[in-house]
């Protein structure tokens, strides 16, 4: 809801102010143990516990859905035959050899430029992008992943100023399927064990695929959020697990998506009359209030940067003022907030 006449087409409207030292450094150790503001969507009641609590939340016959790709070490630094040092964030695969990717310095990346990033893995600049970016074709000899996990750096956000050592950390535990150049950070909090006891507890965990990109984490620059373009990401839904989310929802079973990838994979593939469809596509759903939710009841995920397309969909899902509140309820609570910080679950 929005009682105080706020402009929700403003971008300026979804900043909060944030102290520095709540912006998460290191993730909590263990996984489960950071903290969990739990949002009662019927009452607006706030309650603060710990993320391993999430189980007490979830009930008999819930959809747990989960993203199950894995985060390529994208962050890839290499050498113009000049010497000066190009820093290359892989966005999204074309072909077996070419990426769209983020370049710095990209104004120096002309066409036919060579970059070198090791012995085993060189690149040519192909074109430029439509979002300022640069297509590099890049030359290797072997599997180009097993390359890449050999020189490549884990893209950490830049509000981490340390390089995390443990590059697994950074993953989910469920991880499959390698391809996104950020991690899904809600399913972060989540070990195998927690895992088990949802499950022990009657709620069924569906995996989907998004390759997280540029879409996630591209800043919105213009002050009508309807001027942002959305970056496409790449989502898959199987068949059979299509067939399973629409009898759950047949059967008014909840369906609780972890993390705001998860959202745009359901909400991207389920049609106007709530039926979900398997896919193999890209989307470039952007979702902001006003938007009518078509298959997702329930949301884990994490504190959002403000003035981002994250904080926004979490204001179409439990309404802008309410969000508002609790981002607030968490600056003053010191929760800690971003990739490695504390979770919230909206229900």
């Amino acid at each position: 809801m929005n009682k105080n006449n706020v402009d929700l087409l403003n971008t300026k409207s979804y900043f909060y102010n944030l102290p520095e030292e709540l912006i998460a450094q290191t993730p909590a150790e263990p996984r489960d143990a950071s903290r969990l503001l739990v949002y009662h969507k019927d009452s607006g009641d706030i309650e603060h516990k710990i993320f391993r609590d999430v189980v007490d939340y979830l009930h008999e016959g819930d959809v747990l859905v989960i993203n199950n790709t894995r985060v390529l070490p994208a962050r890839l630094y290499g050498k113009k035959d000049t010497g000066a040092v190009i820093e290359v964030l892989l966005l999204k695969r074309i072909n077996l050899n070419t990426w769209e990717t983020l370049a710095k310095p990209g104004k120096r990346l002309k066409e036919g430029t060579i970059i070198t990033f090791s012995e085993e893995l060189k690149g040519k600049v192909i074109s430029d992008t439509d979002f300022g970016g640069k297509v590099i074709e890049f030359e290797f000899d072997g599997v180009f992943e097993d390359i890449i996990d050999r020189c490549g750096v884990m893209p950490l956000p830049p509000y981490i100023h340390s390089q995390y050592k443990d590059k697994e950390r950074y993953q989910t535990v469920y991880n499959k399927i390698t391809g996104s150049s950020a991690a899904p950070t809600a399913g972060l909090h989540f070990t195998k064990d927690l895992l088990q006891k949802i499950k022990d507890k009657g709620v069924t965990i569906v995996e989907v695929l998004l390759h997280v990109g540029l879409g996630t984490f591209r800043p919105v620059n213009e002050d009508n959020i309807l001027a942002h373009k959305m970056h496409s990401e790449y989502i898959e839904v199987t068949q059979e697990n299509a067939d399973f989310l629409n009898r759950a929802k047949s059967e008014s079973r909840r369906i609780i998506a972890v993390g705001t990838t998860s959202v745009r994979v359901l909400e991207s593939a389920t049609d106007k009359n709530g039926v979900i469809h398997p896919c193999q596509k890209e989307t470039d759903i952007f979702i902001y209030p006003g938007y009518k939710f078509k298959m997702v009841d329930g949301l884990i995920t994490n504190f959002h940067l403000p003035e981002s397309t994250l904080i926004m969909l979490v204001s179409a899902f439990i309404g802008y003022d309410e969000t508002m509140k609790m981002y607030n309820t968490a600056v003053a609570s010191r929760y800690r907030f971003f990739s490695f910080g504390d979770a919230t679950l909206l229900i």
